[in-house]
């Protein structure tokens, strides 16, 4: 009898490109470029894949970034007896790609984000970050004015 492989899982497209997302929003919060998109070519430039590869993750990070203030402050009114200085700033950026994508991104499901930055802090973060993030992003769903499974656009 003969063995068959079993099928090697891999991430979606747009994971690796959140993922790329989150790595690029780590960094910049450590140390914020003068010319964001001179540092953001040197990053993707250091990837696997060539860059239109990454347009998604292109758009995400100048999309957070860009509302960058208005995300935080979500944060902040989320982030029940936290300070912000204390959020590890891995979690800081899933959370920032993820409130993100949830104001302003009405072609990405709600529950796609949330699913998505809790699996980032699989990835990235400790496993308590899980609870942290998921608590966040599920008081921030109840702001959210369509439906949590659909894209609206």
């Amino acid at each position: 009898m003969e063995d068959e492989a079993k099928p090697v899982k891999r991430s979606s497209q747009r994971r690796e490109n959140r993922k790329c997302a989150v790595q690029f929003l780590y960094q910049w919060e450590l140390n914020k470029p003068e010319q964001l998109n001179d540092a953001l070519r040197v990053f993707l430039e250091t990837l696997e894949q060539e860059r239109d590869y990454y347009a998604f993750a292109e758009e995400l990070i100048h999309g957070t970034i860009e509302h960058i203030k208005e995300v935080d402050a979500e944060i902040l009114a989320h982030a029940a007896n936290w300070k912000f200085e204390r959020i590890a700033k891995v979690d800081l950026s899933i959370l920032r790609l993820a409130i993100y994508e949830l104001l302003h991104r009405r072609d990405i499901p709600p529950v796609v984000s949330i699913n998505e930055a809790i699996e980032l802090g699989k990835i990235f973060s400790n496993p308590d970050s899980k609870r942290f993030i998921n608590g966040i992003l599920d008081q921030m769903k109840n702001k959210i004015d369509r439906p949590l499974r659909e894209a609206s656009e």
